[in-house]
Parts: structure tokens; C-alpha cells; sequence
């Protein structure tokens, strides 16, 4: 089914956020647009006032009677969706076209010249800071986001423009779905191995998504990976690291809360850029989304606006309070090293303050994968409250718990269990100086209320 001729599109999995942004583009193009969730969210109540018709209870009758038309309709779902589904089973006996998310965009990096992000960690930065480069330059662009851009209220850009800046996921291997014009690849540190099984066969997954550049295209890979690419003939190969590499930053200064530097490239180098979210971390995502976006076409010019305006992603590194009193920011790291650049990060910008992180786990084979490194990267703070950890799609695995990585923190740092709803009163009764919520869970529905008792205890 060619995505020009359908009618109607039916999501089953509807509120994630990658799921929202395709829905997003269809209800932008006027279709009739549908699905079922699990639980109703922030994401899908906005949907709903969107113009998408959700429901929140696994029913085949309360599919609209014009997504019930296989000739018509597309049937997207998510993989975190169980084969058995009541309504994923009607549509796959009745005939209709079913596709993942990531072959939808994969569709749609073949109709226009595909700017990709890959990678363990890092991805969704480096493409919303890359969108909205793009979308502030002459070259415009479309978008589909991992998170919510601070810029936009949202994680989907629409315009008429040839390009389309897309997350590119390895979930499931769903990036092998892409056919990037230009990708970036920031990392490949081992994860999903209750996906993939071995770290041989994560990086050959990566590998292969190499392989699907388009010829004339490019690679944009960071130093040193130990992943090993294997490029179709034309596509062009650069790499970046923060101070070496084809793209680098050079003459960095942090002083005040304020992050410039110069920009150097082979194509033309730009002094003084001034990173809009002043973080650590965002330089090397910043030098990766402005080498991608200068290879598409964006003048110097383009490039230094768009990182000075960039906000930031909701729930990476997103400060809620910030004052001379009280620093209160959540990240949605969630893999040992994520955690690590996360830690070392708001150590350099608070060098001599007492730092307390609230880690919420995320997935049971992930803890038991890396609780090692998880608790060696928690260890770089002052204090480290652990809840229990969030499954997601997982069922618990025997001796699996937060108490692996409490075990093996570092000897002398403070640190306590609490149980996910016992968050609220810790805050109210704990003196905390910089405070961070990290993890990819629902810990961060919290975070509001957090803000709130913060502000109130300390008469901000």
C-alpha cells in the first residue's frame, strides 16, 4: 500500500512518543487517524485534542467503522505490542496491511533525503538539535523525534521541505528499516541484549545499517567506536569527537553557566558557537547535528543561530529549578554510559556541591546485564536513592533487583532503597543541594510534583 492512497491509519500502541509522531503526520495530511493504548497519558489526552480517536481498552469493537477497511487503512503497531493482541489479531486474520513504526519510516526516508541519527546513546539530542538547525536554516525540514523538543512543544516537525530528520532506532533492529541519505552514529555501546543476545551481534546490527546509506550519501561516525562499517560505493565517511576527528571542537569555554567554542570542519570551520542548553555533553551532540546539517547545505550563519536557540529536549538534562540555592534537573538516562556522561556532566557545572541522583531502573535484563556500571557511573555522585526497578515489557527475573547495583556502589557514599510512592515524602523530609532524577521509567510523571514540593520547601 502506498502511503499517498490510504484513508485511514490505525495505531495499536498509540502514546509512545515515537508512535505520536507519525500519528502526528498523518493527522497533519487530514487523515482519519485512530488506535489503542494501554493508559491514558499526557501525550495521548494532547493527541486527543489533536484530532485522534484513542481508546484505552483492548476491544475490537471500538475500532472506527473506517479504519475496519482493509483497502484503505494502515495498521501501524509497536513491538512492544504482544503478538496476541485482540485488535493486532483481527487486523493480521482480516488482511490488512500491518507495519512497525520503523517501516513507515522507512518509507519516508526513501520519499525524501533521510538525515538519520544512531546510536546507544545521544540519538535524540543530536537529531532535535539537528531538526531545528534545519528547520531554522533556508533547507527547512521535517521530523520525527525520540522526545520532546523544548523548542516546539513536540517531537514531529512538518513542512514541505525534501529533507526529514529521523531517530533511527535499534530496537528490534527497526533502524535496518531506514534508507539514510546521511546518518550520524554517536555510540555503540552493547544494550538490548535480550534483543540481540551477544555485543558481536549488536555492533553487526550497526554494521548492516551502514550499509543502507544511499550511494552519494554520508556517514558521520564518532571516533573510536568498535563497531566497523561497511559503506555501498559513493557514500562519503567523516568523524567527530569532541576535541579530534574531521568535525571537533576547539577553544571550548565553560565559565557561568555558558558553553562556546569553535567549530572546526572540513568544509568551513565557524568560531564562537554558543550552546543554547549549556551542557557538558551537548557539545559533541552539537558537532554532530551542525556536521549533518552543514553537509545538507546549512550556511555558518545557520549553523551558530541554530545551536544558540536550541532548548533542549524535555527529560534530557531538563533543568526544572536552577538557582543559587537549589538545582533540581531530570534525564532520562537510562544505560551505564548515558549515566556516566549524565554524572560526570553535572559534575563539572556543580564541581563543589553535594549531588543527589534518584535512579529508577529500567528493565529487568538490563540491570542484570549492567549493574556493575551502573553502579560504577552512580558512584561519580554524592548521593544515590534507588527505587525498585521499572519493567516496562519484562517479567521479573529471580534475584534481579534494585539491590545489585545498591550492593556495589562505592564504599563510603550515601545511599537508600525506597520503593517508587515513598519519593514524595523522602523529598519533603531530605535536605537536597543539586538533585537528579534519572531513568527511562514513569519516575519522571513525579517530576512535577517534585518541582512543586521543592519550591514550596525552599520559599523559591
Amino acid at each position: 500500500m502506498n502511503i499517498k492512497d490510504i484513508k485511514a491509519v490505525y495505531f495499536v500502541g498509540a502514546g509512545g512518543i515515537g508512535m505520536s509522531a507519525i500519528a502526528r503526520y498523518f493527522i497533519k495530511r487530514g487523515l482519519v487517524v485512530a488506535g489503542y493504548d494501554k493508559t491514558p497519558s499526557t501525550l495521548t489526552r494532547q493527541l486527543e485534542k489533536e484530532g485522534m480517536l484513542i481508546h484505552y481498552e483492548e476491544n475490537v469493537d471500538e475500532i472506527p467503522h473506517t479504519c475496519r477497511k482493509k483497502d484503505s487503512c494502515l495498521v501501524i503497531y509497536t513491538p512492544a505490542i504482544p503478538a496476541d493482541h485482540k485488535e493486532l489479531v483481527y487486523f493480521r486474520e482480516n488482511g490488512f496491511e500491518i507495519q512497525k513504526r520503523a517501516q513507515v519510516l522507512g518509507t519516508l526516508t526513501r520519499e525524501h533525503k533521510g538525515l538519520c541519527v544512531a546510536g546507544t546513546h545521544g540519538k535524540t539530542t543530536t537529531s532535535t538539535m539537528c531538526a531545528h538547525i534545519m528547520h531554522q536554516s533556508h533547507l527547512d525540514c521535517n521530523a520525527f523525534l525520540g522526545g520532546i523538543s523544548k523548542n516546539y512543544g513536540t517531537n514531529y516537525i512538518l513542512s514541505d521541505s525534501d529533507y526529514v530528520v529521523i531517530e533511527a532506532d535499534e530496537f528490534d533492529r527497526s533502524f535496518h528499516w531506514l534508507s539514510p541519505y546521511m546518518t550520524v552514529i554517536t555510540s555503540t555501546d552493547p544494550d538490548h541484549l535480550d534483543i540481540y543476545g551477544t555485543k558481536e551481534a549488536y555492533l553487526e546490527s550497526f554494521r548492516h545499517y551502514t550499509e543502507l546509506i544511499q550511494p552519494q550519501g554520508a556517514l558521520i561516525i564518532h571516533r573510536g567506536l568498535e563497531m566497523k562499517e561497511n559503506l555501498p560505493a559513493g557514500v562519503r565517511r567523516y568523524d567527530y569527537a569532541l576535541t579530534e576527528g574531521d568535525f571537533h571542537a576547539e577553544n571550548i569555554r565553560i565559565e557561568n553557566g555558558e558553553i562556546t567554542f569553535d567549530f572546526i570542519s572540513p568544509i568551513e570551520s565557524v568560531k564562537n558557537i554558543e550552546l543554547g542548553q549549556p551542557v557538558p555533553i551537548n557539545i559533541e551532540n552539537g558537532i554532530a547535528a551542525m556536521a549533518m546539517a552543514q553537509l545538507a547545505g546549512c550556511t555558518a550563519e545557520e549553523l551558530r543561530i541554530g545551536l544558540m536557540t536550541y532548548s533542549g529536549v524535555e527529560r534530557r538534562f531538563d533543568f526544572k529549578i536552577k538557582t543559587d540555592k537549589l538545582v533540581f534537573l531530570s534525564d532520562y538516562a537510562h544505560h551505564p554510559k548515558e549515566i556516566l556522561q549524565s554524572a560526570r556532566s553535572i559534575r563539572e557545572l556543580y564541581k563543589n556541591r553535594k549531588i543527589t541522583a534518584i535512579f529508577q531502573p529500567h528493565l529487568y535484563t538490563r540491570t542484570r546485564d549492567f549493574y556493575h556500571d551502573f553502579a560504577d557511573a552512580l558512584s561519580l555522585l554524592d548521593e544515590v536513592i534507588l527505587t525498585e526497578i521499572y519493567p516496562a515489557r519484562e517479567q521479573p527475573i529471580e534475584g534481579v533487583t534494585s539491590g545489585l547495583i545498591y550492593d556495589n556502589l562505592r564504599p563510603g557514599i550515601e545511599k537508600q532503597m525506597i520503593q517508587k510512592d515513598q519519593v514524595i515524602p523522602f523529598i519533603k523530609t531530605h535536605d537536597v543541594d543539586v538533585l537528579i532524577v534519572l531513568g527511562a521509567g514513569d519516575l519522571d510523571n513525579q517530576v512535577p510534583e517534585i518541582t512543586r514540593v521543592l519550591k514550596e520547601k525552599y520559599s523559591l
